[in-house]
């Protein structure tokens, strides 16, 4: 077993809710999104105050059409449970072993308790099997320090390079105000 792996089933076997009195946990499951997950994901994204948030309809969409390269976390035994983080990518059409992450978002009331590197790893390692991935891409705004830290920890548990370059530069977004976007190359990744 991998560290990346013992790292993950640490987090699925013992995560505590806040909910519970000290020493109690609940189980953690990573899971494909459902369309019924969509709302979550759009309330999760909106609170989160970092997202660019897209449409509602959207995040419906993506659990729809991309649920096999996105996956949502839940907390405790409820299959219904709503989910409390997510992440949602694509494999890049032109490059078929690259999985491209669009959004990683926790709820506040999960934050710091590693759940975003466990569903990182959950989410490459499923890729990884059914489509030979060997890359990972993400764009990361340069004041986003914590998806620095998620994606540059990521490459380091994966014994991968990290290459960084501006994909988007700020004067290409038409609403103005925003940064721009760098692109994290990493790789090779080897499951």
């Amino acid at each position: 077993m991998t560290a990346a792996q013992a790292d993950l089933a640490r987090a699925r076997s013992d995560f505590p809710d806040p909910g519970d009195n000290p020493g109690n946990s609940r189980t953690l499951r990573l899971e494909r999104p459902e369309v019924k997950d969509g709302a979550a994901c759009w309330r999760i994204a909106r609170d989160s105050k970092t997202l660019d948030l897209n449409s509602s309809y959207s995040y419906l969409l993506w659990c729809r059409d991309f649920a096999g390269t996105s996956v949502v976390a839940r907390v405790g035994d409820d299959p219904e449970g709503e989910p409390v983080g997510f992440i949602t990518g694509y494999i890049r059409p032109e490059r078929p072993r690259t999985l491209l992450i669009w959004q990683v978002a926790v709820d506040e009331s999960q934050r710091g308790r590693g759940l975003a590197g466990s569903m990182l790893d959950e989410l490459t390692s499923r890729v990884a099997h059914r489509e030979g991935l060997t890359t990972l891409e993400t764009t990361i705004s340069p004041d986003n320090k914590a998806s620095q830290r998620l994606f540059t920890s990521f490459a380091e548990r994966h014994g991968a390079s990290v290459d960084r370059e501006v994909l988007f530069p700020a004067e290409q977004f038409p609403d103005g105000g925003h940064e721009p976007e760098v692109l994290y190359h990493i790789g090779p990744l080897t499951f």
